[in-house]
């Protein structure tokens, strides 16, 4: 038997492999498929099942096109709809893979038909549990993502979730290994640990949600609390995965394709397409088409794009490092955005040696935001997230998320000129090119965020430890 975890950082997202006497089991795959075929040729195994947790929110999963490419079957748990074929497994249904079972156990909360995969070895011994959103480290999947029937409130969910826990997952034996579907970063929790297996046993003594003097009450309450507005394009991502989507095949084909300086401008004006940019974002300050918009495949980038785009049919143009577009155009059908309509060719170099237009970004440094501070009061707005603000912050900064960021315009100045910043760069950068899409031009990036201002000796509030913050 083999079980090989698949973790994509940028999604904090986990798939499983799992082997036994030539037969495979993937449990949520990711949208491009080709990874798990050649794992399986390597093997010379045949790939009998796709097991599906639950209808994600935050990627577009592989199971269809995957089931199309290897004709396996995809499992679902029961309670799930699809628009495509697929087995809905009765709880307690079993499945086997060589000489190894899995279980069926309907473990409702996260979502109305999430399950849990329970994997017995060849002995019959529980060996593991794939939780999906179920149970994370650490945590547990938050009730508000599923798409809501009939008069189900997220409390509803959540009390559905503390028997899932009680009935079908706490009574499992302790030296049970706990694969999630997720690690920390990920949406689809609040606190999750950076660790992605553990045993049961550890989980029961670490895991506030798994306390075995907590009442019902106290449970949904504590999961329920502090719960931030998902996503937009959450809701899109599930439709997707209930309903199918387009072969990634044919995706990376259309967002691949070579697009001169002037077909790209052409097909900017004619498509409303958005014009991203996904280079770093040094570069990006440096120079860029005007009204394009940076996220950078080197930081949290499909998460970000779904955060701020938010329509997965919104077309979009490419501007990309030289021999990553086709990643790009991939990452972005992981959550998905499908509708790429290809690349500039050459980069942005090509748009500049084409003698076209260009903005840029006013940049400076730590050091010489200090200088500017001690000659006059100025006014500064910092992207970062609400908690990370709080914790500590630059003194009579103004807080404006970046995730939130068009909920803010009106806050700032249209004459005065403005210092953005955030952590370390990433996030200030988009912020910036969102704010000059919108005509507000008056700003300054602080290049390096709070840590080069900290480094810097930048007067800065008393810190605040995030666990006493409410």
């Amino acid at each position: 038997m083999k079980i090989e975890q698949i973790y994509t950082g940028c999604l904090a997202q986990v798939a499983y492999y799992i082997e036994s006497n030539g037969e495979v089991a993937i449990i949520d795959p990711l949208r491009e498929v080709k990874p798990y075929i050649n794992r399986a040729k390597l093997d010379d195994a045949k790939i009998k099942y796709i097991f599906e947790t639950h209808f994600h929110a935050d990627f577009v999963s592989g199971h269809v096109t995957l089931s199309k490419k290897t004709n396996a079957p995809i499992v679902f748990g029961p309670n799930a709809e699809t628009s495509f074929d697929a087995i809905i497994a009765k709880d307690g249904q079993e499945f086997k893979i060589g000489e190894i079972t899995i279980v069926v156990l309907h473990t409702p909360g996260h979502t109305i038909e999430s399950t849990t995969y329970l994997l017995r070895d060849k002995n019959g011994k529980d060996h593991a549990i794939f939780s999906g959103d179920t149970l994370f480290l650490g945590d547990v999947g938050r009730p508000d993502l599923a798409q809501k029937a009939g008069s189900v409130t997220v409390k509803d969910l959540a009390g559905l979730l503390y028997d899932s826990l009680r009935t079908k997952i706490m009574p499992l034996a302790d030296d049970v290994i706990v694969y999630p579907a997720h690690g920390a970063g990920s949406a689809c929790g609040k606190n999750l640990s950076k660790e992605t297996v553990d045993t049961l046993g550890n989980q029961k003594k670490t895991n506030y949600a798994l306390r075995s003097d907590m009442t019902k009450e106290e449970f949904i309450e504590e999961v329920t609390d502090g719960l931030l507005p998902p996503p937009k394009y959450f809701p899109l991502n599930v439709k997707m995965n209930k309903e199918g989507y387009e072969d990634i095949d044919v995706v990376l084909k259309r967002g691949t394709q070579e697009l001169s300086a002037d077909a790209f401008e052409t097909a900017a004006n004619e498509t409303e397409a958005i014009i991203l940019d996904v280079r770093h974002q040094d570069d990006f300050v440096k120079g860029h088409i005007p009204r394009s918009i940076f996220i950078g495949l080197d930081g949290s980038f499909a998460p970000w794009v779904g955060a701020l785009i938010a329509d997965v049919k919104q077309p979009i143009l490419l501007v990309a490092p030289k021999g990553r577009e086709e990643e790009a155009v991939t990452r972005l059908s992981r959550v998905g955005f499908d509708n790429t309509l290809g690349y500039l060719k050459g980069g942005f170099e090509a748009w500049k040696n084409a003698s076209k237009e260009f903005d840029t970004i006013t940049s400076i440094t730590a050091e010489k935001f200090k200088d500017v501070l001690k000659d006059e009061k100025v006014l500064v707005f910092d992207v970062r997230k609400e908690s990370e603000f709080e914790t500590e912050k630059v003194v009579d900064a103004n807080n404006t998320p970046l995730s939130t960021i068009n909920n803010h315009l009106s806050e700032y100045p249209e004459d005065e000129t403005f210092y953005l910043h955030c952590a370390g760069g990433y996030r200030s950068v988009i912020a910036s090119s969102i704010l000059k899409s919108r005509g507000i031009h008056n700003l300054i990036d602080i290049k390096g965020g709070f840590k080069a201002i900290k480094e810097a000796g930048i007067s800065v509030s008393k810190y605040v430890c995030p666990s006493t913050l409410t």
